[in-house]
């Protein structure tokens, strides 16, 4: 639907709820709530829409004003006290349910050099995207994995998993991301400790890249039929050369640049069945052209410095910065190095949108696809 055709909606709310209020409909619909119910057309333009109406708004987060404020809570709380020392990113417009936007939760969680965190699960699905420090590490159904700079690394849901930090002169600050609103908002969600507190980790660190993560399948073991990746971590490195050398290939996408999705090995799918994650690679100088899509995006600047355009609002971000893209908002990027990659990390709820039948996505109608933006 075009920016035109929701204006013409909105002014002639044609096939709309009218009805016109008076004493006698009042007093009925007292009389309804007397028997918690309720008159479905004094709702109906809420809850039926034309288009989405997202509550939450387009917003940026930068890592340089956030990362000393989540290093401050490094001497303040210690982590098992608070579960986990974790600096949540809040969406104004989701304020109750502690998401970033739309139902997907991000926060920054800082690790201490050579601390460790108890083990538990939660039906809630959860990601990593480290930021800063070399000795970060969790230990996911038994299996340790070591992650560094850059590195994604996936916690299934209702899998056993805990964390710590290696290093012993270097705290360790990555992205946590999470399914908990949608979870929550499905009544749907458990949390468990540890019956021994600790896990005890496999003979062989790493032992899901080393058997999934070369492009070529385990033959001759037992078959991987969880609903999420057998494969738990991405490097950084052989993610990024992925992505350049796809840039080799193809001109890429004329709205995301050149992208590629994270995938479960096993079935080409997204990493886990509620979120999947994307790493793309902006070209020097390269400005796509603005769409927009049912699905909410959390992003993550990876390298280099560029800009994006979100419901009009302009964005300017450098690594480590955060921002969001409600549904149905119109976004494009820009990288505004003239001389070096630019490379954005993100996570989404497209999985859940397509498993429902409710993933759509359109093109800007203007003739050179940009929005009009002004600055955030």
């Amino acid at each position: 639907m075009t920016s035109h055709e929701e204006a013409r909606y909105d002014d002639d709310r044609i096939g709309r709820s009218r009805v016109t209020e008076s004493p006698e409909l009042l007093a009925y619909y007292e009389e309804l709530a007397e028997h918690q119910a309720g008159a479905l057309w004094t709702v109906a333009n809420e809850i039926e829409p034309w288009y989405p109406q997202p509550r939450s708004v387009p917003v940026l987060w930068r890592y340089a004003d956030l990362r000393p404020l989540v290093r401050k809570a490094l001497p303040l709380v210690k982590a098992d006290d608070a579960g986990r020392r974790v600096v949540m990113l809040v969406n104004p417009g989701r304020r109750e349910l502690s998401a970033a936007v739309g139902l997907l939760y991000t926060g920054l969680q800082i690790m201490g050099p050579g601390e460790a965190m108890t083990a538990h699960r939660h039906q809630a699905a959860a990601l990593r995207f480290v930021h800063e420090g070399t000795g970060a590490w969790t230990i996911v159904d038994g299996q340790k994995l070591r992650v560094g700079p850059r590195d994604f690394a996936i916690t299934p849901n209702n899998t056993w998993h805990e964390h710590g930090n290696e290093a012993d002169d270097e705290p360790v600050i990555w992205q946590d991301g999470l399914d908990i609103p949608l979870v929550n908002t499905l009544d749907a969600n458990f949390y468990e400790v540890h019956p021994e507190l600790y896990q005890r980790p496999g003979p062989v660190a790493n032992s899901s890249l080393l058997s999934y993560g070369g492009n070529l399948l385990p033959y001759g073991v037992e078959k991987w039929t969880r609903p999420y990746s057998p494969l738990l971590g991405w490097p950084w490195e052989p993610s990024y050369d992925a992505l350049r050398r796809l840039a080799r290939a193809t001109e890429g996408s004329p709205y995301d640049g050149v992208v590629m999705e994270y995938t479960n090995p096993v079935t080409g799918g997204s990493v886990m069945p509620t979120m999947a994650a994307h790493l793309q690679l902006l070209r020097p100088g390269q400005a796509t052209r603005a769409h927009r899509h049912t699905g909410s995006v959390v992003y993550t600047a990876a390298q280099g410095h560029g800009v994006s355009v979100v419901a009009g609002q302009r964005f300017e971000w450098q690594q480590g910065d955060v921002f969001v893209v409600p549904s149905w908002a119109w976004h494009e990027h820009a990288n505004l190095d003239q001389g070096e990659d630019a490379c954005l990390f993100s996570f989404n709820d497209f999985p859940v949108m397509h498993s429902l039948g409710l993933y759509r996505e359109e093109a800007h109608p203007a003739h050179d696809g940009h929005q009009p933006a002004t600055p955030s």
